[in-house]
């Protein structure tokens, strides 16, 4: 159904935008589920990384003023050419027939979030440690940067359901979101963000060069972590809010103790970081069932979130054509 000629002058396509990005959401996440994530080479998140890894080494080393000026002028520089890239691409997507547009759209948004990849590395640390603790431990080091070769399997497993619970926001939750709200620049920035906190964001040598990173994954991941951890532990009571904050509150990061906490809390287990953080500390330790089960949440997490968003477009779209056409409000 074509717009009406304002709004198609105003987004540059004559096929309505916001049910567009509802048909690339969901057929993004199929490509997900089917394909996972495309090889190192053709991935450009892999490009970002090797792109970034010099420029913030060049800056890790200068004086805190220097390295602080020049990270954070670097990162705005390189968010400017990205998310303008989206917006030219996106543009010339929205030009072409319907259908095209569609399948176009989704392999450009599909780089920008792993819920397969997320789910599968988190399963393979089960599978490992049913071979061995040493195998377990090694797998778990894959995903997470902390000295792994002194925890039990118990701590193997807090360490794996942490790293789901987290990054559920980072790879699904949260670039879904700005997708839905600003299409593929806004995907594209998060992505960014994310990656560039992920490589620069740390204290020690990386304190200066990385401070502007961390605050920017800071300020863009702050709703969809709280939104991630509803979706793993929905409260609507006060008195459990207050004690999914409480929790949250206990790790030094602003957001990543939210989907943790969560978790910790549905799961009714501890996750510890050991001299850090322990969220629901009067929990059990986790076992192979609660690893499994922290999987299936966030897998039925992830599929709300992407319905919730796609309706959401759907009906965003069909009540703005309605108005346009001069209809009842």
């Amino acid at each position: 159904m074509p717009l009406p000629e304002p709004l198609t002058a105003l987004l540059g396509s004559p096929w309505p935008w916001p049910l567009l990005q509802a048909g690339a959401l969901l057929l993004a996440w199929a490509l997900d589920r089917r394909f996972g994530e495309p090889p190192d080479r053709w991935h450009p998140v892999a490009w970002l990384g090797r792109l970034l890894g010099p420029v913030g080494r060049f800056w890790r080393d200068r004086a805190p003023a220097a390295a602080f000026a020049g990270g954070a002028l670097s990162w705005l520089l390189i968010a400017a050419v990205l998310a303008g890239a989206a917006w030219a691409l996106q543009r010339w997507i929205l030009a072409l027939p319907g259908p095209l547009a569609l399948a176009l759209l989704a392999l450009a948004l599909k780089p920008l979030f792993a819920c397969r990849m997320l789910c599968d590395e988190v399963a393979a640390v089960e599978a490992a440690l049913a071979q061995s603790l040493e195998a377990g431990r090694a797998r778990l080091a894959w995903l997470v940067s902390r000295d792994v070769t002194r925890l039990d399997a118990g701590e193997v497993r807090e360490s794996a359901i942490e790293t789901l619970a987290e990054n559920l926001n980072d790879s699904v939750v949260a670039p879904l979101a700005w997708f839905a709200l600003a299409g593929l620049p806004g995907a594209v920035l998060y992505r960014f963000a994310n990656t560039a906190d992920a490589m620069w964001g740390y204290r020690g040598a990386w304190e200066w060069a990385g401070k502007w990173a961390a605050r920017a994954d800071d300020l863009l991941s702050w709703p969809t972590a709280r939104l991630t951890a509803l979706l793993l532990r929905p409260v609507w009571r006060p008195h459990e809010w207050s004690r999914l904050a409480r929790e949250a509150a206990c790790t030094p990061s602003p957001n990543g103790g939210w989907p943790m906490g969560a978790m910790a809390l549905r799961l009714d287990v501890r996750l510890r970081k050991p001299g850090v953080y322990a969220l629901h500390a009067a929990g059990r330790s986790p076992e192979a069932a609660d690893l499994g089960q922290a999987l299936r949440l966030a897998r039925s997490a992830a599929r709300i979130w992407t319905g919730v968003l796609a309706g959401g477009l759907v009906a965003g779209a069909l009540m703005m054509l309605t108005r346009l056409a001069g209809g009842p409000a």
